[in-house]
């Protein structure tokens, strides 16, 4: 794959409608495999959530009510473009699934979701599935990196960024031309939405946003292949998305190292079943309190030194009303934290509202850090100052949280978060996922996707 001549938009298109296997080091495509894993695990875990539900009750009333795209968490099945839906919405929603720091954007949700819906549908190899999806991280990773820290301060990146990483993945799938992904991303980028603003009221936006994504993606992706044309600059044009959303966008960023520097690889996992920015200061935390045996009635006081992202996102979150809502309360984490050594499903859903808790997380304040801002987003410094009971000022500091690149998690510690979400919410059994799982690991063998879950 040679670009040279092209740039921005039209380079990031080219790049995905051309690239192969031979292409992707044999690491990057094992660390794909390692994130749909990952990403398979929160799929399922959105059974039983209220906001993903309601969105796939409207999936199957709007039909069809059967078809080859399977929709994991409920094993029903419909068209790929309402499967797509119900799945991103589902992966979601327990905030388990990954996140590349630098542009602060979800892929596995807006990727694998399409992705997966119309490889069942076309009797795609698993090698071209995969393909696809390393696509769909490398131009929605970029994209997020270009419309920069100023977008994600009113937008949801994983919205916007979500729609053109969509129609990269379902793009290659359909084997567009460089000038066909060029026109799906000019019809994704011109439907790119969501809005932080649901945080205030604990709304169910977060999936809508999205569901909306990976459909807008993968419905610009076959509108491209049938002839449909979108702008051919809707990244950097004069009045494309960095202009109309963005105060810092750089357009380099859109073809930084494309095709040497596999951004697929800096993905990050989560550890916590919480809002990313809660990470560094939680594991930050649970360094102080390992080390020096304290428990929760121990801690007067947590000063969090934080990113101004952070300060954005989580500071409209003071009295969380819902389970979904307090994993975006800095102070709830902390206190699960410092109570369970893990803020975790269960201990989101059994004591977000504990007294215990509740009085913890009124005494956790965010304070911006100069070290810590500089260093977001491609990296995510944790930094705590404790205050204790009987008067001890202590300090704990993480570089990578757990999940990070750094400090990733190993195949056993993926296999077993999906098995411990999945058993969880009652949507598969240990069996099940570990002969699902078996196939994922080696997907690439497989000579097409077929149904997972039967």
């Amino acid at each position: 794959m040679s670009n040279t001549t092209l740039t921005g938009t039209a380079a990031l298109a080219a790049f995905a409608a051309q690239l192969e296997a031979k292409d992707i080091p044999a690491h990057v495509l094992r660390k794909t495999e390692d994130l749909l894993v990952d990403w398979f695990g929160s799929a399922v875990a959105g059974k039983g959530a209220r906001a993903v539900e309601t969105l796939t009750q409207f999936v199957m009333d709007m039909g069809p009510a059967s078809g080859p795209s399977e929709i994991l968490f409920n094993r029903r099945s419909s068209s790929p473009y309402m499967a797509a839906m119900a799945n991103a919405a589902a992966s979601h929603v327990v905030e388990q699934d990954d996140v590349h720091n630098g542009s602060v954007f979800h892929p596995a949700t807006v990727v694998f979701s399409p992705a997966l819906a119309v490889a069942q549908a076309i009797g795609a190899s698993g090698e071209e599935f995969l393909v696809a999806c390393v696509a769909g991280y490398e131009v929605g990773i970029r994209v997020g990196e270009f419309l920069g820290r100023s977008h994600y301060r009113i937008f949801h990146t994983t919205g916007t960024a979500g729609g053109v990483a969509a129609a990269a993945a379902v793009g290659r799938l359909l084997k567009l031309t460089p000038e066909q992904m060029n026109h799906a991303f000019g019809s994704a980028g011109t439907q790119a939405a969501g809005l932080w603003e649901f945080l205030r009221d604990a709304a169910d936006s977060k999936q809508l946003h999205t569901a909306h994504a990976a459909g807008t993606g993968l419905m610009s992706a076959y509108l491209a292949k049938q002839g449909f044309t979108g702008a051919k600059c809707i990244l950097e044009g004069a009045q494309g998305m960095a202009l109309g959303m963005s105060t810092d966008a750089d357009v380099r960023k859109l073809t930084d190292g494309l095709g040497t520097r596999w951004t697929t690889v800096e993905t990050s996992f989560k550890y916590h079943a919480s809002c990313r920015h809660t990470h560094p200061a939680a594991d930050a935390l649970l360094q102080v309190v390992k080390a020096h045996h304290l428990k929760l009635s121990d801690i007067a006081k947590v000063v969090t030194h934080v990113h101004q992202g952070a300060i954005d996102v989580l500071g409209p979150v003071v009295d969380p009303s819902t389970v979904h809502q307090s994993k975006f309360s800095m102070g709830t984490v902390l206190a699960l934290v410092a109570q369970y050594e893990h803020a975790g499903l269960a201990e989101f859903d059994a004591h977000f509202k504990d007294a215990a808790i509740v009085a913890l997380r009124d005494k956790v304040e965010m304070v911006l850090d100069v070290e810590v801002d500089t260093a977001y987003p491609q990296r995510w410094i944790g930094k705590v100052t404790v205050t204790t009971t009987d008067g001890r000022v202590l300090q704990g500091r993480v570089d990578e949280p757990k999940g990070d690149p750094g400090n990733t998690l190993s195949r056993d510690e993926i296999e077993s978060k999906a098995i411990r979400l999945a058993t969880y919410s009652q949507s598969a059994t240990e069996a099940e996922m570990r002969a699902v799982i078996a196939k994922l690991w080696s997907v690439t063998q497989a000579p097409r996707m077929e149904t997972l879950l039967t």
